[in-house]
């Protein structure tokens, strides 16, 4: 048998993690045995050791490779865990099959600084996958005997973007765990919302994340990164009275809206300077998914939907949920049209330059 040593915080496990740990399991014919790491030397994981194996099961569900868990290190009472112990573990336990030991390239380069590392190289086969634009030293490779996977990410995954909502590069069952367990970015935006706030904007996240898959609209998770952000802006540290300060000084061009919109422009603030999203699609759905607008993106459409039809809403909108799936563009057209009519069946006030735009130029009225 071939065994490959797959070590990590997986904190969380994402989509490269998998890509590579297939790609390795392929090219040796081999198991992949996933080692999570319960306090290394160099980084401190943030979750509990409980949360990381579960998303590690979740994550590796419906992989089509074969693997194995260990809790061989978690479950030393050892404060500091050493991988020539972790090596010479799996050599004990099988003796006569052949060890790869995985490592990612930046820790080619500083091989020669582990405990033992003449040792480990002599009782497993290190192997590494490159990355781009990143060179890798030649005399480490050498000396310990590595090889190289040939693999090279096309895009460079790592769980700090993850954990920060700077990418969203892993299996949606895992999404779902951080997201019941306020984990990560959603543990950050409880802080801003309540209890109430954070379920609907999950629900409205899941939603444009499903419209988005189901239409093979491209980035999925980018529709998921505005929907679970868009009412980040409901913050309890922002009443009234310091969201029309906020928007003189920040928005002065919309500060003549109704101040229940308010929240949507506060939301695009938040989002880029405290959660650093730069994308500037995203943004512009969190600035007008209350309102809408003229000229909207295909995000801000999407979210702007979800946001008026997630199914926790008090009303049933299984039929424009429904119309969503099947043409996302006319659910839009439809949720445009039945927010109207509710709006004023209710004596609501809509009018406004951007409800007014957007309904002008999407529905005609």
């Amino acid at each position: 048998m071939n065994y490959i040593i797959f070590g990590g915080t997986f904190d969380p496990i994402h989509n490269g993690h998998l890509r590579i740990a297939s790609f390795a399991a392929k090219k040796y014919s081999a198991k992949v045995i996933f080692v999570p790491n319960k306090s290394p030397r160099w980084k401190e994981p943030l979750t509990d050791i409980s949360y990381r194996k579960d998303m590690l099961e979740l994550a590796l569900k419906n992989v089509d490779f074969s693997y194995e868990i260990s809790l061989y290190e978690v479950q030393k009472e050892d404060d500091i865990n050493y991988s020539i112990d972790t090596v010479k573990y799996f050599k004990e336990k099988y003796p006569k099959d052949n060890l790869y030991f995985l490592i990612g390239a930046d820790q080619v380069n500083q091989f020669e600084k582990w405990k033992d590392a003449v040792e480990i190289s002599k009782l497993v086969t290190i192997i590494f996958s490159s990355r781009p634009g990143f060179k890798l030293s030649e005399e480490n490779i050498k000396a310990f005997k590595m090889e190289s996977l040939d693999y090279e990410e096309s895009g460079e995954v790592s769980s700090s973007d993850i954990r920060e909502l700077k990418s969203f590069d892993l299996p949606f069952e895992v999404v779902n765990y951080i997201e019941d367990n306020k984990l990560y970015f959603v543990g950050k935006i409880a802080k801003y919302v309540t209890p109430q706030r954070l379920s609907h904007s999950i629900q409205v996240a899941r939603l444009a994340y499903k419209i988005a898959v189901v239409n093979n609209l491209e980035e999925p998770e980018r529709y998921y990164i505005a929907a679970i952000l868009h009412d980040v802006g409901k913050t309890s540290k922002c009443d009234k009275e310091d969201a029309v300060v906020f928007m003189k000084k920040h928005y002065p061009e919309y500060v003549d809206l109704p101040k229940f919109a308010y929240h949507q422009f506060i939301g695009e603030y938040i989002a880029k300077k405290d959660f650093g999203i730069k994308d500037e699609e995203i943004l512009e759905a969190i600035k007008f998914h209350c309102t809408g607008n003229s000229n909207m993106k295909r995000i801000g459409m999407v979210v702007y939907a979800s946001d008026k039809i997630e199914p926790t809403r008090q009303f049933d909108s299984t039929w424009l949920i429904n119309s969503c799936l099947k043409d996302w563009y006319q659910g839009f057209i439809d949720t445009l049209v039945d927010n109207k009519k509710y709006l004023l069946g209710h004596a609501k006030d809509i009018t406004n330059k951007l409800t007014d735009a957007c309904f002008k130029q999407y529905i005609g009225e």
